[in-house]
């Protein structure tokens, strides 16, 4: 898989290959904190940025545990890189924007055990991406989380203002947009040209 182009890596991750809407990994944040528009974005953004942390550390750690053929520590290596990083970004938010702190709640800490963030570690280790590659599958990652969370909170908005009935209000509602999102992201995978 070394050979694909950057943009094509980033345009698959964001689209085809979409983390939560394809491969269905971070689905906890993605129902929990999708209610609003205003708590989804900056969710997707720290996301994003612990995915970024996260690919680059891996990337360091596996030439590093290859070189000494410490290959079986990668996982837990990547396990308390990405720890380390929410614990960065809890105290930077905590700091910074204590309403959107406490309007995260639980969903910030819970990044650590987000599986979209470990698994853009574990796959761009499989694949054996680049630097610039795993760059590229890390900010399309973390590109496409954040789609899903800003377009999952917008439809949920707009619902509140609609006339549901209130046998499919609620978390109802939230399984059936989100299979409809993820039909709709699975329709992306006919433009790679039949692959």
């Amino acid at each position: 898989m070394g050979h694909e182009s950057v943009s094509q890596i980033f345009i698959s991750t964001l689209l085809t290959n979409n983390f939560v809407l394809a491969m269905f990994l971070g689905l906890c944040p993605f129902l929990g904190v999708s209610g609003r528009l205003g708590t989804a974005f900056p969710m997707g953004v720290a996301t994003t940025f612990v995915m970024l942390v996260a690919s680059l550390c891996a990337y360091g750690l596996n030439l590093l545990l290859g070189y000494f053929h410490l290959e079986f520590l990668r996982l837990i290596s990547y396990i308390v890189v990405i720890a380390s990083s929410v614990q960065l970004v809890e105290m930077v938010m905590k700091k910074y924007s204590p309403a959107l702190f406490r309007a995260l709640g639980i969903y910030l800490p819970l990044i650590t055990t987000n599986c979209a963030v470990l698994g853009v570690a574990l796959f761009q280790t499989a694949r054996d991406y680049n630097f610039t590659q795993s760059l590229a599958f890390a900010s399309g990652g973390g590109a496409g989380f954040t789609l899903a969370l800003v377009l999952m909170a917008s439809l949920r908005e707009r619902l509140q203002l609609s006339n549901v009935p209130t046998l499919v209000q609620g978390t109802a509602l939230s399984l059936i947009l989100a299979g409809l999102l993820s039909l709709t992201f699975m329709g992306f995978a006919g433009l790679g040209g039949g692959e």
